[in-house]
């Protein structure tokens, strides 16, 4: 059976560092994956399906969430509830972040 692509943005490979904030605590992650739409989390902390986070990419860049699936001990889903100028950055978080990935060897 095929598995049915759901994303409109396409998302890029990457390692940034990431806080989020749920409604019980605040914890550090790394955000494996990114696109203008969502990312995936690595973070051994539980979250539940529908909860909405607010996480922190870059130390200046802070974002909405909701978690759409989760992997136990491992991480999760986080599809993004962005707009406007909050996109725009995200944007130019995404392209730098391509751009440094280039140059590494």
């Amino acid at each position: 059976m095929d598995r049915v692509e759901r994303r409109k943005a396409g998302r890029v490979k990457t390692s940034l560092k990431a806080r989020w904030e749920g409604p019980l605590e605040q914890q550090e992650g790394e955000i494996v994956d990114l696109s203008t739409d969502g990312c995936f989390i690595l973070s051994a902390h539980q979250v539940k399906r529908g909860e909405l986070i607010r996480i922190e990419i870059n130390v200046s860049l802070f974002l909405w969430g909701e978690v759409i699936y989760e992997i136990q001990e491992m991480g999760f889903g986080l599809k993004f509830n962005v707009t406007g100028e909050d996109k725009e950055r995200l944007t130019e978080v995404i392209e730098a972040d391509k751009k440094a990935g280039k140059n590494e060897k």
